[in-house]
């Protein structure tokens, strides 16, 4: 993997943009109703895979510590997300959502001591205002129960980010994200059959292939990525990159699907464009001030 800073940024960069093709995947290649058991079926085999080739355990406080992670940015997210889902207009839910990474970049200076600048809540506001006008319709409904899921959705995985960064592993990356990928699906595991009962009794081939995309490609590769960044970057500039998610979700459902793909569209997918670009630059280093006579 490419060592300097923009090799880093561009290989996280593909983790949300693989999370991009999820709708499509979901929509024409799994059973229908089924999200919960998606997320299980994504996260759990592709956990156990990752720690059968590492053959690494947590030990001592790693134990409880990728319960919670796993369960933060992995169990929760993926619940609460299907609430929203399931009760809000996907543009509602995206809008919403994306406002994660001005959590992470408050988290950020309560937790980890990093400066909460002016600059970037501009950012992360260019980039909600271009999230809602790339995938926001006129006319959305809301709901009560269904903002909250999506806020408390963007909170947890916020938190997740944070405490990933403030709690450095000590095990080798594939290792740990196979430990907080485990947690995070058999946390969901009981959830999914209350919510969606047992698994279908046959699966397609078709099925099979987006069980498998999601898992291997979904979730180890891209999580392996993602949890990379948050290793080597701060956790601010790493949250502005899932702003890419809902823009591959935009182009996908135009190239393959037809969807409409309009001025006012492009018009958010240059703000976002824009915003994460301008969330990666290095702060200027201060003028030195003049000293006095």
């Amino acid at each position: 993997m490419l060592r300097n800073r923009t090799g880093v940024i561009l290989l996280t960069a593909l983790a949300p943009s693989v999370w991009g093709t999820t709708y499509y995947v979901t929509t024409q290649y799994l059973p229908p109703d089924r999200p919960l058991l998606a997320g299980v079926l994504r996260a759990l085999p592709a956990g156990l895979l990752l720690m059968a080739g590492t053959r690494r355990l947590p030990h001592g406080v790693w134990w409880w510590r990728s319960l919670l992670l796993g369960i933060l940015n992995i169990g929760a997210f993926f619940a609460l997300l299907f609430i929203a889902a399931y009760r809000l207009p996907g543009g509602v839910a995206a809008t919403i959502g994306a406002l994660q990474p001005l959590l992470v970049a408050v988290f950020s200076a309560g937790l980890l001591g990093d400066r909460l600048t002016v600059r970037t809540v501009l950012t992360g506001l260019t980039g909600v205002a271009g999230v809602s006008l790339l995938v926001l319709q006129s006319g959305a409904r809301l709901d009560a129960l269904g903002v909250l899921a999506a806020l408390g959705s963007a909170v947890v995985m916020a938190t997740g980010v944070v405490l990933s960064k403030r709690w450095p592993a000590p095990a080798p990356l594939l290792a740990t994200t196979g430990w907080q990928l485990v947690a995070g699906g058999l946390v969901l595991l009981p959830v999914a059959l209350l919510a969606e009962g047992p698994p279908p009794s046959s699966l397609t081939a078709g099925n099979l292939l987006g069980y498998g995309y999601l898992a291997l490609i979904g979730a180890a590769a891209a999580y392996a990525l993602w949890f990379r960044g948050i290793r080597e970057l701060p956790p601010t500039n790493v949250t502005f990159l899932g702003l890419l998610s809902p823009v591959v979700a935009t182009v996908v459902g135009w190239l393959a699907l037809g969807q409409q793909l309009t001025a006012v569209q492009a018009l958010g997918g240059a703000l976002i464009l824009g915003s994460l670009v301008a969330a990666q630059l290095r702060p200027l280093p201060a003028l030195p001030q003049p000293a006095r006579t």
